[in-house]
């Protein structure tokens, strides 16, 4: 047995997906389908329960499991450590993010991470924000950025850095001309906000029952980009986050507006599985992350 052979049976476990297995390691399903065959014949186990309609491990084929992440954590550890005494930083960090975190808060960090360490290679993927979770616990991705981030058994979270949410507006917006606005004054406007099933969108309903503030939106998006062109032609008024819009203030497409209420929040935060062995490059890519604005 190689240890590749290892990583593709623990993806094809994670992930209870022969075609996502594939997909991780570059390879065919049906490459996928004959290792799998190939260490059933080398242990001599019955590892996958054909009997179910869905992906099952027999009891061998879970202790295997557990055996197989085991040698991958200590061999990818051995590995981090021979870095680390050679003084080596390079490989690949591969990310899942947010398109607002993505496009907005990352890139500075990236591209001193980059000047510093040149031969690591970072590949960034924008996803909504429950794939980005699927993707950490799927292993399909080293780390994930999220906001208002979620606790879960298998995760852990890392603060990044704290946004906030400001209302803005077109400049052709009646409400461009005030020099504050309250909370309670957007509830008799068209407003735009993002889909209801985004955590932003959750932890601003949750702020504003607080307050007794009703907003009914008259449009929803899942991403903060075409919310800021609805706004930038007028089509209503929204909350978002205030580093995302620095470019179109300004450019003079969109205004910030000042709120006189108390400040809204949003938590950003990194992501990986528990158990996961960092890399020498992974360290110091959330090291930099965690020390501050770049």
């Amino acid at each position: 047995m190689h240890i590749e052979n290892f990583k593709i049976f623990c993806d094809l476990v994670d992930n209870r997906s022969f075609s996502k297995a594939a997909r991780l390691n570059g390879i065919t399903q049906s490459a996928v389908s004959q290792q799998l065959r190939a260490m059933e014949r080398h242990f001599n186990v019955l590892i996958v329960d054909r009997g179910q309609k869905q992906f099952s491990l027999t009891r061998e084929g879970q202790r295997l499991h557990e055996a197989a992440r085991e040698i991958l954590s200590h061999y990818e550890g051995a590995r981090g450590e021979l870095q680390e005494m050679r003084k080596v930083v390079s490989g690949s960090i591969h990310v899942s993010t947010i398109v607002s975190i993505g496009l907005h808060e990352l890139p500075p960090y990236q591209k001193r991470f980059l000047q510093e360490f040149p031969h690591v290679n970072v590949r960034v993927e924008y996803r909504r924000s429950n794939l980005v979770y699927e993707d950490v616990l799927t292993n399909a991705v080293d780390i994930g950025l999220v906001a208002f981030p979620q606790r879960h058994r298998q995760l852990e979270v890392i603060p990044f850095m704290e946004d906030q949410l400001v209302p803005i507006c077109s400049p052709k917006n009646p409400m461009a001309k005030q020099e504050e606005i309250g909370l309670a004054d957007l509830a008799g406007v068209k407003f735009i906000g993002f889909d209801q099933d985004i955590p932003t969108r959750k932890a601003l309903d949750a702020f504003l029952r607080e307050l007794r503030i009703e907003l009914e939106p008259t449009m929803e998006f899942d991403n903060i980009e075409t919310i800021k062109r609805a706004v930038e032609v007028d089509a209503g008024v929204a909350l978002v986050p205030e580093d995302t819009i620095r470019q179109e203030v300004e450019q003079g497409s969109l205004v910030k507006l000042r709120l006189r209420d108390r400040r809204i929040a949003r938590p950003l935060a990194i992501i990986h599985r528990k158990g996961r062995v960092l890399s020498p490059a992974l360290k110091r890519f959330i090291a930099l992350l965690t020390a501050g604005r770049a």
